[in-house]
């Protein structure tokens, strides 16, 4: 065979295997496909498993099926501090954090949750609005990658016998998380009467009158019973309670960066209908547990004026140790410029 015929039919049968390649999946030049796994507390059938499951949707469609995020609903990976063990080390790549789960990598993230602090949506906002870039790039510096930001709802108070003052509270028993120490800190440093209590033994604690009231969410009070023990609900709020969805750093260098803008624009703005769903389910859990027995102890502003004051005094003490000092001037600082500008 002539030397040029040769080279002819092995260009031939080069062009031939790519074209190959490119027309077959499974060919030369098949599509990469890259998994990411991450891990939710929450159960699916809630509106955050069905925001989860829409990101999904959505990052597959912006990356044309490159990238397949799989969500492991209903804690099936373990609690927060076992799941951000396997987020170091690659077993799953991402994974949704309340506010307690994300201070275990950035204890200062629990100064947004100083009690009595933030007193509403519209503050939180304010806050949210110039401080999560710095936030978000301290989170990354340590090998994250900050997806979107939450609100997961307000901690509220619910107890045995009305509260109005803080004077009211201090003479019961609280029952406080061990997953919360900062919290707990803050009111032991206030003069409140601090008892560690399981999360599942809440309601039988406060069946023993081992404790007469708990801070806690609307939503967990409702879905736990606990209102049924603890009728009496403060209507101020004690602290807002954050969530955000966090990928490693090793997973989100594997997503070719054509997508990452609009993987996380896409995940915000889900994410902003959670916040929306959020505050609906609590309004509704309030007023369905109402119609069940539930009162709502409504505090005027000279009441709220005591709980203000009484909060800072204690808080105060904690600055350095409990809670970032620098990062609760600068929150101070937002507060007090929006607060005045609202009179």
């Amino acid at each position: 065979m002539k030397q040029g015929n040769l080279k002819r039919k092995i260009s031939v049968f080069i062009g031939c295997m790519l074209l190959a390649g490119l027309a077959h999946p499974c060919g030369l030049f098949a599509q990469r496909k890259i998994t990411i796994k991450l891990a939710s507390l929450a159960p699916e059938n809630t509106a955050w498993g069905d925001a989860l499951n829409r990101i999904s949707r959505a990052w597959s469609e912006v990356t044309r099926g490159e990238v397949e995020l799989v969500v492991y609903h209903n804690g099936v990976v373990g609690e927060e501090k076992d799941v951000l063990q396997k987020l170091k080390l690659n077993q799953i790549q991402a994974a949704v954090f309340t506010s307690f789960g994300i201070s275990l990598f950035y204890p200062k993230i629990m100064t947004l949750s100083a009690p009595f602090f933030i007193r509403n949506d519209d503050e939180l906002k304010a806050v949210l609005d110039e401080l999560k870039p710095e936030l978000e790039k301290d989170i990354n510096a340590q090998n994250f990658q900050t997806l979107t930001w939450v609100k997961s709802g307000w901690v509220k108070i619910f107890s045995k016998s009305p509260v109005f003052v803080p004077e009211d509270l201090k003479r019961l028993k609280m029952g406080t998380s061990t997953d919360t120490p900062e919290l707990t800190q803050a009111f032991k440093n206030m003069g409140y009467n601090m008892i560690p209590i399981g999360g599942n033994d809440t309601l039988i604690a406060l069946n023993s009158n081992q404790i007469q009231a708990v801070y806690q969410s609307p939503l967990i009070v409702g879905s736990l019973q606990i209102f049924g023990v603890a009728k009496h609900m403060t209507s101020m709020n004690v602290a807002p309670f954050m969530a955000g969805i966090f990928l490693n750093q090793r997973a989100w260098r594997t997503i070719p960066d054509q997508y990452k803008a609009e993987l996380i624009r896409r995940s915000d703005l889900i994410a902003k209908e959670i916040d929306l769903s959020v505050t609906r389910l609590e309004d509704q859990a309030v007023k369905t547990m109402t119609t069940y027995g539930l009162v709502v102890n409504q505090i005027n502003p000279d009441q709220a004026q005591q709980w203000y004051d009484d909060a800072k005094k204690g808080i105060d003490r904690l600055l350095g140790t409990t809670f970032d000092r620098n990062l609760y001037q600068r929150i101070q600082g937002i507060l007090e410029n929006y607060r005045n500008r609202k009179r």
